[in-house]
């Protein structure tokens, strides 16, 4: 059995990404897009957005998800590292929100399987003021 954790396992110039696309945060309803081979000494912030916008317009299953305006990535996890008890994003830690859209992913921290949320910035401004999903009612 190898050694090297899955982080370091692929290079920086082909990782794989999950991004949680988060449609509702008071329904916890997310679907996530896992995307490989991305170069992440080459691909932006505003790239990366790009790709995962055109994957819900284009591929099958994402119809319910077409109606959110999707305009924030906040880094969720890394791989073998500690997550939230918040299943549905990291509410803590608002300076991981990339907010660059020019800033090369590698420079943001990206890792082989680096989880990331991609979401409305209001709906996740409103969730954070009042936290309660409908689970909990």
């Amino acid at each position: 059995m190898s050694s090297t954790l899955s982080n370091e396992a692929l290079p920086k110039t082909s990782a794989t990404l999950t991004l949680r696309i988060i449609k509702s945060f008071v329904f916890r309803t997310e679907r996530s897009l896992v995307l490989h081979n991305i170069n992440l000494e080459s691909t932006s912030v505003g790239q990366l957005k790009d790709m995962a916008r055109a994957a819900v317009v284009t591929q099958s299953g994402w119809k319910p998800f077409r109606n959110v305006a999707l305009d924030t990535m906040k880094l969720y996890t890394q791989a073998h590292g500690a997550k939230t008890t918040n299943l549905i994003i990291n509410l803590d830690h608002d300076e991981w929100i990339l907010n660059d859209d020019e800033q090369l992913l590698a420079d943001a921290g990206f890792q082989n399987e680096t989880e990331v949320s991609f979401f409305n910035y209001q709906l996740y401004n409103e969730f954070k003021a009042n936290p309660q999903t409908s689970w909990d009612c």
